[in-house]
Formats: structure tokens, C-alpha cells, sequence
């Protein structure tokens, strides 16, 4: 009969004993499970489930992320620490590789080998009397053990399997098999830029969570002239730090760009909605229209109809790299709402003068 199996992990603070009556029906997965402890749920942070898709946990995260904002709750320190708890809590889930080793290990993946390394290492001292070596018979160490309890041990030991010994503390460890100088995880980030700043460039300030620090970073962000919404861009050295000794990871800053409530883009095209009087439609007009890049007379022919698009060359958005788009007016007649005996009375004459046939004379199905 296999020999109960006492496994002694710190972890959440405190010493947890866990024991395994028997050894060779366990699979590494079922050992696994067993073992960890889930003290905080990210998926819960996020108000998500744990089979939620990519875009489902960043649609939860942007609605948090908009409520707590410290910009939206500068006095509420709550609400800090809220913002701070689902940055994190995105920063993990958000990224494939962190995601997995917090569905494996639980939140302290991170201060037990981090995403970059290969599993979880012990965080303090075994315990005096504990000994891997009297299962299985081997000549010390973990030999003897099944394969799946192997691979774990190399997990909870950074790879050098047990190296324990009764009475005697931890015997010295075999040098880790893991490659030095691999660099840090990088963070995933999201933040919402004006129309305008998307337009014509800036900068933007970003609150940032790393490491599952408990201090929240500001830090500003040069955002390009002409970027579009859904474009990353990229920090080097400012994710998360390496913990082999390599630089750091990068931050990756997804843009998304609020709508303006006149102007939309169409590549480096800008489209303007200019709304024209009755008269400025019929007997031709110049308007003034706002552009990127100052205002411009546009010159309005007689006879325009709502809906027709005037181009202005060179008026959209230019990039640093020196392409340059075009914009469009579209034309859209603006009706007074109440409209006085007098002037129906005009509005028919008009109407029967001109004899035009009906507009909608094209109109199918």
C-alpha cells in the first residue's frame, strides 16, 4: 500500500497541510487541484465567468474600469482601490499565458514563478522531520515517486524535484534547469482618446497596476497623430519586471477613440456634417467649416441637395509620416420647425413655379 503523503505549501501567508492518502491513482492535474487554494477570484473581480471569451472579460473591464477611474472618483478612495483590484485582476485574464497559469496555480502564480518561469517554488522554510526520500525507496530526493508526483514537485521546487530530508532541513538544490535572462510578462492595457486627440496627437495620462502592486502608477502616453481605434501601441520595459534577471516585459496600450458628434473618419478621409440653410441650398452659399487644421471657406453651389458631399483636398487627417487625407462636407439642409401661414403660403407658390417632377419618381423597392 502507498505511503500517505504529507505536501507543506506556503501559500495566502500561512503554512497549509494537505494530505494525499494515496499516491499512484493521482494524476498531476487531480494532485493539482487538490492542493491550490483560491483566496481571490479574478473572474469574480470582473463579474465574469471563468469560461468567459477575450472579448466578454474586456467588455467587463471596460464598464469597471469607466466606474472606478480615479479621474471619475478623485476623493474615493474605494473606488481607488477598486480601479486598482480590476486592473489586476484584467492584467492576468487578459493575457493567454497569465490566464493559465492563474486557472493552474491561483493568484499567487506570480510570487511562485510568474508567467515566464516554470511553476511555482517554495516561499519559505520546510518544516523540520519532513522527508520526501522514505516514499518509494529511491536514493533521496524525489526518485520512486510516480512521474505525475514528480512533476509536481519540480513545480513547488523550481525544477530540482524534492531535496528533502527528515531532521535535516533542505538538502542543497541542483541548479535550475530554467534559461536565465528571460525577459518579464507584458501588461495589456486599454484607454479611451478624444476624436480630436486621435486626429491630431497628444497625450493622455494612464493609471497603471503592475506586479499586483498596491500602488497605482501614472504615466503619460504620446498618442500619434492619425492612429486608429483598436491600434496597440507599445511601451518597451514597462511591464512586468523579469524574475530570472531579464529586462522587463512591455506594456501594450490598446486605443479606442470616442465618437465626435460631427466629424467621422473614413481611413485619412474626414467626413463633416455642415448643415445650410433653405436659401444657401438653392442659391449657393460660402460656409465656414472647422478643420483639423483651421477653418475654411466651402463654397456651396446653387442648387445643392442634402445628402451631396463637397471634397476639400488636403483638409483630413495627416500622419507623421506624411500621408494626407481629404475632407468631405456632406451637406444637410436644415428646415425651420415651425413655419408661419406667410411663409406656407411662399413655400406653395414656390413649389407650383417651379413644376419639378416628383424626386421620388426613381424610388423601388
Amino acid at each position: 500500500m502507498a505511503k500517505p503523503l504529507v505536501l507543506v505549501i506556503g501559500h495566502l501567508r500561512s503554512w497549509r497541510l494537505i494530505f494525499l492518502p494515496s499516491l499512484v491513482p493521482c494524476t498531476r492535474r487531480l494532485l493539482a487541484s487538490k492542493i491550490l487554494f483560491m483566496s481571490d477570484d479574478y473572474y469574480a473581480r470582473l463579474g465574469v465567468g471563468r469560461g468567459a471569451s477575450g472579448d466578454e472579460i474586456q467588455k467587463a473591464y471596460r464598464k469597471l474600469a469607466r466606474k472606478y477611474h480615479p479621474d471619475m472618483n478623485p476623493d474615493d478612495k474605494a473606488a481607488q482601490k477598486k480601479f486598482k483590484e480590476v486592473q489586476q485582476a484584467y492584467d492576468v485574464l487578459s493575457d493567454d499565458k497569465k490566464r493559465k497559469m492563474y486557472d493552474q496555480f491561483g493568484p499567487q502564480f506570480e510570487q511562485m514563478g510568474g508567467a515566464g518561469g516554470t511553476g511555482p517554488q517554495w516561499t519559505g522554510q520546510v518544516p523540520p522531520g519532513f522527508d520526501f526520500r522514505g516514499f518509494g525507496g529511491g536514493g533521496g530526493g524525489d526518485a520512486g515517486l510516480p512521474p505525475e508526483l514528480q512533476d509536481l514537485l519540480r513545480q513547488f521546487t523550481g525544477g530540482s524535484g524534492g531535496g528533502f530530508e527528515f531532521g535535516g532541513g533542505p538538502q542543497p538544490r541542483r541548479r535550475s534547469r530554467r534559461t536565465p535572462g528571460q525577459p518579464g510578462a507584458n501588461v495589456q492595457h486599454e484607454v479611451e482618446v478624444p476624436f480630436r486627440t486621435a486626429v491630431m496627437g497628444g497625450e493622455v495620462s494612464l493609471h497603471v497596476s503592475r506586479g499586483g502592486r498596491s500602488k497605482v502608477e501614472t504615466i503619460s502616453v504620446k498618442i500619434p497623430a492619425g492612429i486608429e481605434s483598436g491600434k496597440t501601441l507599445r511601451l518597451r520595459g514597462q511591464g512586468e519586471p523579469s524574475n530570472t534577471g531579464g529586462p522587463a516585459g512591455d506594456l501594450l496600450i490598446t486605443v479606442r477613440v470616442a465618437p465626435h458628434p460631427s466629424f467621422r473618419r473614413d481611413g485619412l478621409d474626414l467626413i463633416a456634417r455642415v448643415p445650410v440653410t433653405l436659401a444657401e441650398a438653392a442659391l449657393g452659399a460660402k460656409v465656414d467649416v472647422p478643420t483639423p487644421h483651421g477653418t475654411i471657406a466651402l463654397k456651396v453651389p446653387a442648387g445643392t441637395s442634402s445628402g451631396t458631399r463637397l471634397r476639400a483636398k488636403g483638409q483630413g487627417i495627416k500622419t507623421a509620416d506624411g500621408r494626407t487625407g481629404d475632407l468631405y462636407a456632406e451637406i444637410s439642409i436644415v428646415i425651420p420647425k415651425s413655419i408661419d401661414d406667410k411663409s406656407a403660403d411662399l413655400i406653395h407658390q414656390l413649389d407650383s413655379h417651379w413644376q419639378q417632377p416628383s424626386p421620388r419618381s426613381d424610388l423601388e423597392w
